[in-house]
């Protein structure tokens, strides 16, 4: 065998910052930022801004550009694009086209920036765009709800939809820093605002049970749109999220994703309301049917999984859905083959021993899987726990 080989490994770092206020001429934080990574004459920043956060905070734009004079550590690109946000920015191939051109036109090279302020959707379409635009461009990443500040705005995936099938083009492409502002979080709507949360019980059931009692000594005040509760969750959240990040596979090179707990019906439940259903409600019925599956497998003690359920329903989530009442010939069942077709490999599914502590299965048993989603059906319309 005749060959030459080569290896070597490239080390990713960057950090996710907790603030108030971020472009408030008082706060120095991007401007530190961006003095701390000055690499080269000329560098630019363009701005991507979702058109949920413009409507809610209006003067944002102005108070960016008035930042940008005051430090002018990096040149702004007056001329910031703004899109609308939701799972519709990954189904707008436009929109990415927009970005591109953006780069294009306004001659953004790789030390300069591509920031995006958004839910996770815009987020993740102007990282796709950042990473395969000159084979990467530094991005920025500002995410404004829980679920974007709590999971996917920390880590290191970009994607779009494709092929009507979500995530289907992507990249692992770690930001240059991700800034959580807390004052965005007071302006989503209620669905936003408890999306997040379903993320938080998963890596909490998962990964730290204390974490997870915590959501239950909790529930009220963040069913009640308590500030400083939620940002508590979110930052454990993040930790979590980053320290399994750090832990091994970033790139999931593996079968293993034991943060997509809940996640395969979730995905396709999604895609089969035309994501009508929020990724976050969607997530909170995967765990629970995932959830119920564990203990009918004889994983999980009954009572355990009543005890999530009933955290997801005090939080207000429902649990169950038409599409997610499972028969041989559910839709829903789909999502199992696409979930490893995605991965790659044998199908790998995350399921609970404990609360705080999973178990990967590389098989499902469907028969058992429609007996769980009967029960999380009964449980959602009785909410009774003694059934």
């Amino acid at each position: 065998m005749d060959y030459i080989e080569q290896e070597f490994s490239v080390r990713f770092d960057y950090k996710v910052y907790f603030t108030s206020a971020l472009f408030d001429l008082t706060n120095t934080i991007v401007a530190e930022f961006l003095q701390q990574k000055n690499t080269a004459r000329n560098q630019k920043i363009f701005f991507v801004i979702d058109q949920n956060v413009v409507n809610a905070h209006p003067r944002l734009i102005e108070q960016v550009s008035a930042y940008f004079k005051k430090y002018d550590t990096v040149q702004l690109i007056e001329d910031v694009l703004v899109t609308p946000g939701g799972e519709a920015a990954k189904n707008d191939l436009g929109l990415f086209d927009k970005i591109v051109h953006a780069v294009n036109a306004y001659k953004i090279d790789r030390h300069s920036y591509i920031a995006a302020i958004g839910g996770g959707s815009v987020l993740d379409v102007v990282g796709y765009a950042a990473a395969v635009s000159h084979r990467g461009i530094r991005h920025i990443r500002i995410p404004t709800t829980t679920l974007s500040q709590n999971d996917s705005g920390v880590g290191v995936k970009n994607s779009i939809n494709y092929f009507n099938k979500k995530n289907f083009l992507g990249t692992f492409a770690p930001p240059v820093a991700v800034f959580n502002d807390d004052k965005f979080l007071p302006t989503q709507s209620d669905r936003d605002w408890r999306s997040g949360i379903s993320e938080a019980v998963k890596v909490a059931l998962i990964k730290d049970a204390a974490f997870f009692d915590w959501i239950e000594a909790n529930a009220d005040h963040l069913a009640a749109r308590n500030l400083g509760v939620m940002n508590y969750l979110v930052r454990r959240c993040a930790e979590l999220h980053l320290a399994h990040i750090a832990g091994g596979d970033p790139f999931e090179m593996g079968s293993s994703r034991p943060l997509d707990f809940g996640h395969w019906s979730a995905h396709k439940l999604e895609q089969l309301t035309d994501f009508k259903v929020f990724h976050g409600e969607a997530v909170a019925m995967g765990i629970a049917l995932d959830t119920m599956y564990s203990s009918f497998s004889g994983r999980l003690p009954a009572a355990k999984a009543a005890r999530v359920i009933r955290l997801l329903l005090r939080l207000g989530f429902d649990i169950s859905h038409p599409l997610m009442q499972i028969d041989l010939n559910s839709p829903v069942l789909l999502g199992l083959n696409e979930f490893r077709e995605h991965l790659g490999g044998r199908l790998t599914i995350m399921l609970l021993v404990d609360i705080g502590k999973g178990e990967e299965v590389h098989e499902i048993d469907t028969a058992l899987l429609i007996e769980a989603a009967q029960q999380i059906k009964a449980y959602s319309e009785t909410k009774d726990f003694t059934i």
